[in-house]
């Protein structure tokens, strides 16, 4: 069994719960480390998706104030989510996933994760109908947002297939497709960053399966990138939700350990 989740969100962005909630929802389910992982505050997120501008230092203070009080029972760390445009200072939490939620086109920007009408909204008015231009566009995106947040942890690594099963589909064969998404990775992976395996969009009915597609698992591996098993929780029910799922496709694709290297140095190993 997992005892670990580095992946979700609260009230001070665009989760359910409080972090108290989750903390005694993740003690709850017997969770010996539990990294709270809050949007930073992206202008283009602004105000419901991320933190306010003001809420960073009130959100790192009552994860300190948690970690204190439930020191013995439970590891919790103090994590952000952020975006290449995100505005706040990686140096201020534990550790950082890197997220690409939105891809700014002719001076508009549209946000990848919301809806399915905007993703097409994005493909059409963004890249004249061609989706595959779009899928280039947000892998060389991805590719860059490691280097500009400091991050330890890749978001979602493919992201934009959230609503593929809901009218936007992608052919992960497709030469273009599979060109973008093979250079992001090799990028990814001379960076040295560990790649989340995310069921995020199963919590929330949108896929069968985690993030990413069980088709660069092995290409991962081979380049010699490490894994993490998240669940990218906005509500205490979704904590480790799937994490069956995403240790049998860890596994069966040849990843001996999960875990990752915070920003201090300390490892968090899951099995």
């Amino acid at each position: 069994m997992i005892h670990s989740d580095f992946h979700c969100h609260t009230t001070y962005a665009d989760g359910c719960h409080t972090p108290a909630q989750m903390v005694k929802a993740a003690l709850d389910r017997g969770l010996t480390t539990l990294g709270i992982s809050e949007h930073a505050f992206t202008p283009p997120d602004a105000p419901d998706f991320c933190m306010a501008a003001d809420k960073g230092g009130a959100y790192r203070a009552e994860i300190a104030a948690l970690a204190r009080q439930y020191a013995g029972r439970i590891t919790l760390l103090c994590g952000v989510e952020m975006d290449v445009d995100s505005r706040d200072d990686p140096t201020l939490y534990d550790y950082v996933i890197g997220s690409v939620h939105h891809l700014t086109v002719n001076g508009r920007t549209y946000n990848v994760d919301a809806t399915p009408q905007e993703a097409q909204a994005c493909i059409d008015e963004g890249f004249g109908g061609d989706r595959y231009a779009y899928a280039e566009a947000y892998f060389a995106r991805v590719a860059d947002e490691t280097a500009a947040t400091g991050a330890q942890i890749v978001g979602h690594f493919d992201l934009l297939t959230k609503f593929t099963e809901r009218g936007v589909p992608f052919d992960p064969d497709h030469p273009t497709y599979r060109k973008a998404a093979l250079a992001a990775l090799e990028k990814l992976a001379a960076q040295g960053q560990v790649l989340e395996i995310n069921t995020g969009a199963m919590a929330r009915g949108w896929r069968q399966m985690p993030y990413p597609d069980a088709r660069w698992l092995p290409v991962w591996r081979e380049l010699g990138g490490a894994v993490v098993l998240t669940s990218d929780a906005h509500h205490l029910d979704h904590l480790q939700y799937g994490f069956d799922v995403s240790l049998h496709l860890a596994q069966t694709n040849g990843f001996t350990t999960a875990g990752f290297t915070d920003r201090l140095g300390r490892d968090h190993r899951q099995y």
